[in-house]
């Protein structure tokens, strides 16, 4: 990106950006992937989200350039259920690949953020014997000599160099105790490393036809722990995928929020996951990613992103931020992945048994797909709750919206008396009511 485009995309990121700074991401990448014409782009993006206050663990694989190492040296591949036997001789190859890999990303991420605002950000990489590993053993007879897993992450220590700013980088080795070093699968040390941390998003950047297949090639966007569980069921347990599918699964039953696989052919697919609405890959969620809840102090800069383009073409009264921030609790809010995309207000009238239905608003790329009801539903509920028989609305714009969904034409005498008080004749708002008993 240049000046001009980085602008641009940091004015429309700004409130994921709010969203996302201070958390902590896990990225796990395959070497295949660091050693495509993307990586330099996949750098950059890493480096970004670093800049802009995401803490971040780059995890990555080996097992492709270990496969073409061991093929030069003539040495035997030697695989049992779809993982590698590493022996002595196999282990010294794992050792000279994932450190070369190692430099490599180290020698990329030093590269900084050359022509943008941030072209002075100063990366720091850290990598060290943070995972300490444990042989994998003998299963079903088959001796994995040194190939690991994972027995203990040090979570305290990569917290304390990811809160001075630094990016993490782990490659697929863990080391023993006793000194020994052991060969881990980069999919499973991500995984282990998301849930020793309580991680906000475990981010898997995996080939296309993997995600596909995850997906059936339909256009799925999100699976809940029970989808999630049914899809591993009927996959393939000796593909990819299914490796993907069960370590995602397994971090959201442990704590991790949301899983995220994106297809690492895609240029920008962490920062079109991050940084636009709906994403460009399939999540793993352990909580709806559609919720409403009542608004707080917190979310006054979201909600009045909302409200401001309707305020300046007139279709609602303008609210100053002072104002919000002392009727926030007046407010439900509905949120996509922690962004606001729609909200509402309640003004209630006790004395009167009414409640003004206010700012009612959803963001016009969602609009038409129910979320307009769902705000109603919750503020009608609302009403309900505080003892109201009756909720209002004046709207220029949306009349029949409203009527629609059970709303009358009314007069300004139905309306309670400190209302038709504040009447504004000149915006000559029609006025709606609907009776909830």
């Amino acid at each position: 990106m240049n000046n001009s485009q980085f602008v641009n995309w940091f004015r429309s990121a700004s409130p994921y950006i709010r969203i996302h700074r201070g958390r902590t991401f896990v990225i796990q990448v395959s070497d295949r992937a660091l050693r495509s014409d993307a990586f330099t782009a996949l750098v950059h993006d890493v480096a970004l989200l670093t800049s802009l206050g995401i803490k971040l663990v780059l995890a990555f694989g080996a097992r492709a350039a270990i496969e073409a190492a061991l093929d030069e040296r003539n040495l035997d591949s030697r695989h049992h259920d779809g993982i590698r036997i590493t022996d002595a001789g196999t282990m010294d190859v794992v050792k000279e690949v994932a450190g070369r890999l190692l430099l490599e990303i180290q020698a990329r991420l030093s590269m900084g953020l050359g022509n943008t605002p941030m072209s002075n950000a100063a990366i720091r990489v850290n990598t060290g014997n943070y995972v300490t590993a444990k042989p994998l053993g003998v299963i079903g007879g088959v001796d994995y000599e040194l190939t690991g897993k994972t027995r203990c992450v040090d979570a305290d220590a990569i917290n304390a160099r990811l809160n001075d700013g630094e990016i993490i980088v782990l490659p697929p080795l863990g080391y023993s105790v006793t000194g020994e070093a052991y060969n881990l699968s980069g999919v499973a040390l991500a995984a282990d490393v998301a849930v020793a941390l309580q991680a906000d998003k475990l981010i898997y950047l995996v080939e296309a036809g993997e995600l596909a297949a995850m997906t059936d090639g339909r256009k799925v966007s999100q699976l809940n722990q029970d989808d999630a569980r049914e899809l591993l069921g009927r996959t393939d347990e000796h593909t990819d995928s299914y490796l993907y599918l069960k370590h995602g699964l397994e971090v959201c039953i442990n704590g991790v929020e949301r899983v995220h696989l994106l297809n690492r052919e895609e240029d920008g697919a962490i920062l079109n996951e991050l940084f636009t609405r709906d994403g460009s890959g399939l999540m793993i969620t352990t909580s709806p990613y559609d919720v409403t809840r009542k608004a707080d102090a917190g979310d006054i800069g979201g909600i009045l992103d909302l409200l401001e383009p309707h305020e300046q073409h007139g279709a609602l009264v303008k609210r100053s931020r002072e104002k919000l921030e002392l009727e926030a609790d007046r407010f439900t809010i509905l949120t996509r992945d922690g962004v606001i995309i729609g909200c509402v207000g309640l003004y209630p009238y006790p004395d009167d048994g009414m409640g003004e239905v206010a700012a009612l608003v959803v963001h016009p790329e969602y609009q038409d797909a129910g979320h307009g009801n769902r705000l109603l539903d919750e503020v009608e509920k609302e009403a309900r709750t505080q003892g109201l028989d009756n909720v209002f609305v004046l709207t220029t714009q949306a009349q029949h919206w409203f009527l629609e969904r059970g709303f009358l034409e009314s007069s300004l005498e139905d309306l309670p008396m400190e209302k038709q008080d504040l009447y504004n004749y000149r915006r000559n708002s029609k006025i709606l009511v609907k009776k909830l008993t």
